[in-house]
């Protein structure tokens, strides 16, 4: 059954109305009919299964049938922040972190990062991952869109650590020296319904200094296991062993 977001919060209605790029899925795409079932899942999270009970040139109509019941989303609200990588690895990333359950994506220009992106060109990049994401929300069956942020300084996200739980840095020399307690120890601490960032660097890592500007700032250095793992793969373990973390064990 298709998945379609809605940017409004859910609200009984007698029906529901359809238009925009859904309406163009659903009529042209899917070539769907009165009678026929799709998920809507608005804002806040709730989806519903709705059946179309009219379709016209401009607007497909849908009444409730029922709200879904299963829980599709990580019971923590995890961040993930990446270093501007170069090439596609930022569309990797929030395609897999998405299907991985992220509940949002920063990116930011480190001091490393080759890519340099001006405002025009942060906003054509922020709308294709926005793209990207709730196809990959869709695909995945999630009840909610990652939001995408594209900061044009490092200082900006510093600024959002405070407003988190928990700040972890993937850190590759912790790695190297062995650390593997601190991201499992952050992990049991985090509440249900807490909050994390975890901020990974692009392929060049992070300068000593920038290091130093996060731990002032409450960030919390980890290694992710004994071997250094990529800048488009250290996201991806994160969020499976999240995922293992609160919704397996």
């Amino acid at each position: 059954m298709q998945r379609y977001f809605l940017t409004e919060p859910y609200e009984t209605k007698d029906r529901y109305m359809i238009t925009g790029e859904n309406y163009h899925h659903i009529v042209r795409v899917m070539r769907m009919e009165p009678s026929q079932q799709v998920y809507l899942a608005f804002s806040d999270r709730l989806a519903i299964i709705a059946e179309i009970t009219d379709i016209t040139e401009e607007a497909v109509y849908l009444k409730e049938i029922s709200k879904e019941q299963a829980e599709k989303e990580l019971p923590v609200n995890v961040t993930i922040a990446c270093g501007y990588p170069k090439g596609d690895k930022l569309e990797w990333v929030v395609q897999k972190g998405t299907e991985l359950g992220s509940h949002k994506f920063i990116g930011f220009p480190a001091k490393t990062s080759v890519v340099k992106w001006d405002y025009k060109k942060l906003g054509k990049k922020t709308d294709r991952l926005k793209k990207i994401a709730t196809e990959a929300a869709e695909q995945s069956h999630r009840q909610f869109a990652p939001d995408i942020l594209l900061l044009e300084t490092e200082q900006a996200l510093i600024d959002f650590f405070s407003s988190y739980d928990k700040v972890l840095i993937a850190y590759e020399e912790s790695a190297k020296v062995g650390e593997r307690s601190r991201f499992a120890t952050v992990l049991s601490e985090l509440a249900i319904g807490g909050s994390l960032l975890v901020v990974f660097g692009p392929e060049g890592g992070f300068s000593p200094a920038e290091i130093d500007v996060f731990q002032e700032n409450g960030a919390i250095l980890c290694g992710l296991g004994p071997r250094i793992l990529r800048a488009e793969t250290a996201p991806l373990y994160v969020l499976s062993a999240i995922s293992y973390q609160f919704e397996l064990v």
